[in-house]
């Protein structure tokens, strides 16, 4: 499994290849969803970064999280948390 730090994140965000974004120190793939289009989620969210607390604060559950796959995982202090 590959380890990404954040600026390694910051290469996948979605606007000429993948879409990458972390939550809870795993690394996920969303480029499939249409709701990443251009690396972007309802023009609040960017993708290649650390979505942790947002994703704690959305409307939805980290469960749909589950529908893609996960690419990597963040370096230890490689997240929002620490």
């Amino acid at each position: 499994m590959r380890i990404f730090t954040l600026e390694e994140l910051l290469a996948f965000d979605g606007r000429s290849g993948p879409a990458y974004i972390a939550f809870e120190g795993r690394v996920y793939d969303v480029s499939g969803s249409f709701l990443w289009r251009d690396g972007r989620h309802q023009a609040g969210h960017s993708a290649g970064s650390d979505l942790t607390e947002d994703i704690k604060k959305a409307p939805h559950g980290a469960e749909l999280l589950e529908r893609f796959p996960v690419v990597g995982v963040l370096a230890e202090g490689g997240s929002a948390d620490g």
